[in-house]
């Protein structure tokens, strides 16, 4: 998990009980405020992008990788139910990717993220989750990225948690 010094104090305290729920899905959410599609993942070395919006909230995946075949992927966008939480994961319901990436990107649009985290493998049958290191991908204030050079072509799951502009009346 990349965490710059201000997202540190956002996640304390409070913070890390509303991150660990926004994380699983905002389970509070209605099912019109949190939905999970399928798409493939393709090789070949082109750049593809895949999205997804729940209102005027959107979470774009984009990425190039080579080897294999076609992968089925899964894209989870939610919205809190005081609609000030946006969360987008991206992973591969298998747990491991079996093909390299050359490069990625998630963005979230209408949104700042707050957390975001990224992973070479997802937690599946017994598995952890195996988190990138730090300096292999970078968080900006609406997407995350690899690093050139850093990024070890390994990717399996991406999780954005991103604070909405969402304006009190």
């Amino acid at each position: 998990m990349a965490l710059s010094n201000s997202m540190k104090t956002a996640v304390s305290g409070w913070g890390k009980l509303l991150v660990l729920l926004s994380a699983l899905g905002f389970v509070c959410a209605s099912g019109e405020s949190a939905k999970t599609v399928d798409f493939n993942v393709k090789p070949g070395g082109v750049v593809h992008s895949f999205s997804e919006k729940i209102k005027e909230y959107e979470c774009i995946f984009t990425y190039a990788s080579q080897g294999g075949t076609n992968e089925q992927w899964q894209m989870s966008v939610g919205l809190s139910d005081d609609d000030r939480l946006f969360s987008c994961s991206v992973w591969r319901p298998q747990g491991k990717s079996y093909l390299f990436f050359t490069q990625f990107k998630a963005e979230i649009k209408g949104a700042k993220i707050e957390y975001a985290s990224a992973y070479s493998q997802a937690a599946v049958g017994g598995q952890k989750d195996v988190p990138l290191k730090d300096e292999e991908y970078a968080v900006g204030d609406t997407t995350v990225t690899h690093k050139d050079g850093k990024f070890r072509a390994e990717l399996s799951k991406l999780t954005l948690i991103g604070r909405t502009r969402h304006d009190e009346l």
